[in-house]
Parts: structure tokens; sequence; C-alpha cells
């Protein structure tokens, strides 16, 4: 094939430094735009972006050209500039070392993007912890729970 074609869809997810509640309702909208176009940048673009005032949830197609710790490392580092910028009570803003991802499947798109538009609903009956560790046990990723949150 003289060709390289790839889809790789991934589900990204990751918190605030501590799980503090630092994303403000009133910047959400504004921090997922800023988001979107950092994918934007590395051939990598959003199909939808969420989450609640401690985390986020990402959904984006992954370059071919580009590994995903990189892409990774880039939104954050990127969008955790902008949160300092942003709102002066925020100098000290990080997020987590970590993050979880996930594979999608094509079939699960429309799955996933109502999942992360549905956060404010989900999180009413679940914490971002109860969440994660149930992503984790539904895509059968092992962890250490000593190392899981930061």
């Amino acid at each position: 094939m003289p060709q390289s074609l790839a889809v790789n869809l991934i589900h990204l997810v990751f918190s605030t430094k501590n799980r503090k509640p630092l994303l403000v309702e009133t910047v959400r909208p504004e921090l997922f735009a800023y988001q979107a176009g950092v994918l934007e940048k590395w051939n990598s673009p959003a199909l939808r972006i969420g989450g609640e005032a401690d985390h986020v949830h990402i959904l984006f197609r992954l370059s071919k050209n580009y590994p995903l710790s990189k892409v990774v490392e880039e939104v954050k580092k990127s969008s955790s500039k902008w949160m300092k910028t942003r709102i002066a009570s925020n100098a000290d803003f990080a997020w987590q070392n970590g993050y979880a991802a996930f594979s999608v499947s094509q079939s699960r798109v429309s799955d996933v993007e109502r999942y992360i538009q549905q956060q404010p609903d989900h999180h009413r009956a679940a914490s971002f912890r109860e969440e994660l560790r149930l992503l984790l046990g539904r895509h059968g990723l092992e962890y250490d729970e000593r190392y899981l949150w930061d």
C-alpha cells in the first residue's frame, strides 16, 4: 500500500492536580475550545470535550504522525498555561501527572460523545474517583490504587 492510513479514536480522561474543583462552569467552554485548538494543531481533531470542575474528558482522533503521550502532553501543558493566565487565582493551576486513555471503536463514538455530554448528570450520582475506577475496569486496565491519584 503506497500510503499510510489510520483511524485511532481516543477517549482521554485527566483531572486537575489533587482533583481541585478549579474548572468553574464559566471557564469550561473557553477551556474546551482552547484544548480543541491545541489538538487541531497536532492533527488530532477533537470530536467532543466536556467535564466537570475537577476533570476533563476528550474524545479525539489521534493523528497517525504523533504518539498519544506527546499529544496529551501538549494539550495538558498548553491548557495549564492558559488556565494560569485566564484567572488570577489560578496562578498555581496544574493538571494531575497522569491520564487515562481508552481506544474507541467507530461504532461506539456516539455513545462516548453522549457520555461526555452528560457529565453533569453523571456526577450527581458518582464522584470522579468512582467514575475513573469504573472506566478502568470496563476497559480491563489493571492499576495500582497507590499511584492512581496525585
